[in-house]
């Protein structure tokens, strides 16, 4: 690519940062938004000329640089762009200032990181691929090149999708019969050895042989000849790490042994639990270690192992003939990596990059125990930079907040995030990144707690930080933008919120394009407020064009697709049209139930919603059945007494009287309002509606006397808790009166509705 130094009128290539089998890596200037990028310019090798081959490689290419560009999350490298210029296929990705992995372990010549390092990063990685494979993607080729640590510490994983893209051409490859090489063995799984069929637990794997590498300074099956390395993964149990290196937590040598079991089902079951598992480890981790002790492992062309076969096992896949083992955790097959010169550390991950909460998910989770004991670090004189002991202090106790949000223990982890903010604010500064980032997760947890007056606070405070430090138009500060005006949202200043949204929103649009994620989540976002704010044939006319624009960008089952969707429907069901919306519900309840299972919390959500709209055609019948098998997933998933096993049961309960089964509607009403006071309080406005229904049935079975004195109690309740002017208080102002008109006790009644009047009017 030397000679094309200007892509698509936009991106100038600069210098060459890396080169590799697919191709090269450029560090490049955006032109258009004045900003430093990377790009990868992918060259496949010896098939340029074969059309039909091409044809599959543009098509693969564009399928999976969208499933990159669709991932946003801290851990994983952001793709801003893809196209092909000249016959070359790019990805332009954001520029990274650290170091990959591999260059860490030969800049430290071989030997181990330190233990609290290691930890730290195992944590980090874990977090990511979590997200990563919630998302339904698998890495394929992970390892230590592969991975990026940033000069503030943090971890970023590159060339997800991309990294299966190279196994699709490889693939692709082997059945031509080219016999491309797969790379080094040294990080593949032994279901990836045998017959190339892996899913997230092959990727678990992999993150074993890096994390063993780590902490030991080698890969578990560390032989110069790769058919020993692919035996060693299939046949042969890793020597345990703490042979090796007796510092290292036993907890954290269980959890590497975990993950490099042979047979997949005996692996964690998935990167969360992973995540606790080292967070529990990273919290029984003692003071005073030594942070790299005095041994060395056997160098690269020690023996095999005892009890090797001699001859290569027949059961080696042909393809790997030609596979040769080149340096451990070096792609390119360098016995040595360069050192980078002075000021080019640059790679594929910038320095930090914030979360993105709220209306869009939880950010980068951790998960554990309570923080370890830390002393105290010495502060740093006056005008010298804080000493390396203390920030990394801050950092176990950011990474133990993180760990508490994941558990759902959202006070503890707002109040541990506050506290390393101001603590970081005293040493570092206020608008220092790991100050801000500790403030927004603060503020996460805030808005977790209800308390978004407070939550809109910090926001502010991070977005002003962020704008000094980054200017306005940056991701980041739009990311924190964002969630102001999700929690104005919150608090019911839709106005405001919509005034947030539709600014930030046009920058986006303006500096990453009309279908980028992150773009795309703004406008839903809006949609959403549209509808609160009453604009229902907006709300709907927008998630509609983003529903349509997420499933060509991530697919039609894609959770975010799904979402907008299940928005889309719902704004049909405000509107009153109630066929358009079972019809969508239905279709979202499906794809969840095919690609999340049909027990997960939001295939259940949107088998309600089906629910809702049968009921309100008119077709209870049918929304009894589904409420019965509802309440049945409900309880077995979730427990009896879940809020959200009590609503589906409020929805059985509801049918149940719409059918005229009065009877059966009044004993299925009287259970759940009892069931929600003891959890949810008497006040509680999911109590008060199944109140509400016990005095509906009490009603229709002629015991009005009864139902008054309900009607009344949760008229009351509503007007203490939402006021008396409330749409819902008034409404049971309405109920109250229509009950005692049944009493016969009309003056009461007519002076109800002359409340209910005056407080219409007041409200203009």
């Amino acid at each position: 690519m030397a000679e094309t130094r200007l892509i698509q009128g936009r991106y100038r290539l600069l210098d060459l940062i890396g080169r590799g089998g697919m191709g090269e890596v450029w560090r490049a200037l955006d032109e258009s938004l004045g900003r430093r990028v990377a790009v990868k310019c992918l060259k496949p090798m010896g098939q340029q000329r074969d059309p039909s081959f091409m044809d599959v490689l543009r098509e693969r290419f564009r399928r999976e640089a969208r499933v990159a560009a669709s991932l946003q999350h801290r851990g994983v490298t952001v793709v801003h762009d893809f196209g092909e210029h000249e016959g070359v296929l790019y990805l332009v990705m954001e520029l990274l200032e650290g170091r990959n992995l591999s260059q860490l372990l030969e800049d430290n010549e071989r030997r181990p990181l330190p233990v609290p390092d290691v930890l730290d990063m195992a944590g980090q990685l874990a977090v990511a691929l979590a997200y990563t494979h919630d998302q339904g993607i698998v890495h394929r080729d992970l390892k230590p090149a592969n991975i990026m640590r940033l000069a503030d510490g943090s971890v970023k994983i590159c060339d997800f999708g991309i990294a299966r893209l190279g196994h699709d051409i490889d693939f692709t490859a082997r059945l031509t019969g080219t016999g491309i090489a797969m790379g080094t063995p040294h990080y593949m799984s032994p279901e990836q050895i045998a017959d190339g069929s892996v899913d997230h637990r092959s990727d678990l794997y992999s993150l074993g042989c890096v994390l063993y590498e780590l902490a030991t300074g080698a890969p578990p099956f560390h032989h110069d000849d790769a058919w020993a390395v692919l035996v060693g993964h299939r046949d042969t149990p890793p020597e345990p790490p703490r042979r090796h290196r007796p510092e290292i937590p036993e907890l954290f040598e269980r959890a590497i042994l975990d993950l490099l079991a042979k047979d997949p089902e005996d692996r964690p079951r998935d990167a969360s639990d992973l995540a606790k598992r080292i967070a529990l480890a990273r919290a029984t981790w003692g003071a005073g270690q030594p942070l790299v002790p005095e041994w060395t492992l056997p160098g690269p062309g020690a023996g095999l192992p005892a009890g090797l076969p001699a001859r290569r096992p027949p059961q080696l896949p042909d393809w790997a003939r030609h596979m040769t083992a080149g340096t451990a955790a070096d792609p390119a097959g360098r016995a040595v990596a360069r050192p980078a010169p002075p000021g080019e550390a640059a790679a594929l991950t910038g320095a930090w990059t914030g979360g993105g909460a709220g209306a869009g998910g939880l950010t980068g989770a951790w998960a554990g125990g309570p923080a370890p004991p830390l002393a105290a670090p010495p502060l740093a004189p006056a005008g010298e930079p804080p000493p390396p002991s203390l920030l990394a202090a801050l950092a176990v106790r950011h990474t133990v907040g993180m760990s508490l949000a994941l558990q759902g223990r959202w006070e503890e982890a707002g109040r541990t995030h506050r506290e390393v903010a101001a603590e970081r604010e005293r040493v570092l500064g206020p608008d220092h990144p790991d100050t801000l980032i500790s403030r927004y997760e603060a503020a996460f947890a805030l808005g977790r707690l209800g308390r978004h007056g407070d939550a809109l606070g910090e926001y502010g405070r991070v977005a002003a930080g962020r704008e000094r430090v980054l200017g306005p138009e940056h991701p980041d500060t739009l990311a924190a933008r964002q969630e102001t005006a999700f929690a104005l949202s919150r608090l019911g200043r839709h106005f405001e919120a919509h005034q947030v949204y539709a600014a930030v929103l046009a920058t986006r649009e303006r500096t990453m394009g009309a279908e980028h994620p992150d773009t795309l989540r703004c406008r839903h976002n809006l949609a959403f407020n549209l509808g609160r704010l009453g604009r229902l044939e907006d709300c709907h006319r927008v998630a509609r064009e983003v529903a349509a624009a997420r499933a060509r960008v991530l697919g039609p089952d894609h959770p975010d697709t799904l979402v907008t969707r299940y928005e889309v429907a719902y704004a049909l069901g405000r509107l009153g049209r109630w066929s358009e919306a079972l019809h969508i519900y239905r279709e979202v309840a499906d794809a969840r139930g095919r690609t999340l299972g049909r027990e997960h919390p939001d295939a259940l959500a949107a088998r309600y919603e089906v629910g809702i709209s049968l009921g309100r055609l008119g077709r209870s019948a049918e929304a009894l059945a589904l409420y019965r098998a509802l309440v049945d997933d409900r309880t077995r998933a979730q427990g009896p007494t879940d809020p959200e096993t009590l609503r589906a049961r409020h929805g059985l309960g509801v049918n149940l009287g719409r059918l005229g089964r009065w009877e059966e509607a009044l004993a299925e009403a009287r259970d759940v309002s009892t069931l929600r006071e003891r959890t949810l309080g008497p006040d509680h406005p999911d109590t008060l509606v199944s109140c509400r229904e016990v005095a509906v049935a009490l009603g229709w079975l002629g015991n009005w006397t009864d139902a008054l004195e309900l009607y009344r109690r949760v008229a009351r309740a509503r007007e203490d808790v939402l006021g008396a002017d409330h749409p819902d208080a008034l409404a049971s102002l309405g109920d109250e009166a229509q009950c005692l008109e049944q009493l016969g006790r009309r003056e009461e009644a007519v002076e109800l509705y002359r409340r209910m009047a005056s407080a219409r009017r007041r409200q203009g």
